[in-house]
């Protein structure tokens, strides 16, 4: 059975693959980018809303610039958080399912073992603030998923693969990377595939609705994901460790953010797929 779907942020990294993969699934798609709408616009979300009228709201739109929303937290808040809230009023109007993204930035770093979805949350930028007010925006729907997910890099935007990439590019040798943050890198097309899994289960059963986690295997540093790209890439450079003192950013990332996908594997029988695997096939595709 095909569902009709309406994908916000459709021009977004995250929202390009998952228009892709609807389609590949010749499921029913409406694709709007920011240009097309407004998410802070209530009236605009309610209107789109109800001429699409979706069984299914996926919110890929978003306020993504992690350091710069520290200087921008209105803003950011304005984007990632309250206009969730238009958003799951209009999911209601309609009785459609929304999934919202969110992020593995909603956790202090604290734990040494994978994050639960039922774990306490406590972040600790601007960004991760608001997307948990997201979070809580979003569950304000009847019918509502909470997808987070971690790292992400995809061939339609900005991501860590490409910032090593152009550092090989333009000779940086060797190049440091923090070795004290870990977390799981993962590919978006993948994530995508994920997205559309749990969003048709969670369209029938109440079951799978709630908070998921899903992001690729394994856990990995940044330092070992710079490696991995490096010698995926044929290059001969080398890269060094330096802890996250050494490279300081206006925001502050949590050490350890490994989301545990347990509940996203139990509800779909599949186990997450390999970064390993996403990166390979991005470098294929970008060449």
């Amino acid at each position: 059975m095909t569902l009709r779907w309406l994908v916000t942020g459709a021009g977004g990294m995250v929202g390009r693959d998952l228009c892709a993969a609807l389609e590949i699934r010749e499921e029913h798609v409406v694709a709007v980018t920011k240009t097309d709408l407004d998410i802070t616009d209530a009236p605009a979300v309610r209107d789109v809303v109800r001429r699409a009228m979706p069984e299914v709201i996926v919110n890929c739109a978003a306020y993504t610039k992690v350091d710069d929303a520290e200087a921008n937290e209105h803003q950011a808040t304005a984007i990632n958080g309250s206009a969730v809230e238009f958003l799951a009023g209009a999911a209601d109007d309609v009785g459609a399912l929304l999934v919202q993204l969110s992020t593995d930035f909603v956790f202090d770093g604290s734990k040494r073992t994978p994050y639960e979805v039922n774990d306490p949350t406590s972040p600790l930028s601007a960004y991760g603030r608001s997307k948990l007010i997201g979070e809580q925006a979003a569950s304000l729907a009847q019918k509502h998923v909470i997808l987070r997910t971690a790292w992400l890099f995809g061939i339609h935007g900005p991501n860590f693969v490409e910032a090593i990439r152009n550092q090989v590019r333009r000779g940086t040798n060797p190049i440091r990377v923090v070795h004290d943050q870990h977390g799981r890198p993962t590919y978006t097309p993948h994530l995508a595939d994920a997205i559309v899994r749990v969003a048709r289960l969670a369209h029938e059963d109440g079951d799978a609705r709630g908070i998921v986690h899903y992001a690729d295997s394994p856990e990995c540093t940044w330092f070992d994901f710079a490696r991995a790209i490096v010698a995926s890439s044929g290059a001969d450079t080398a890269v060094i460790p330096v802890t996250s003192s050494e490279f300081p950013r206006q925001a502050i990332r949590p050490a350890y953010s490994v989301l545990s996908t347990e509940r996203y594997e139990r509800i779909t029988g599949i186990h997450s797929e390999s970064w390993e695997e996403g990166l390979s096939e991005y470098l294929r595709s970008r060449g």
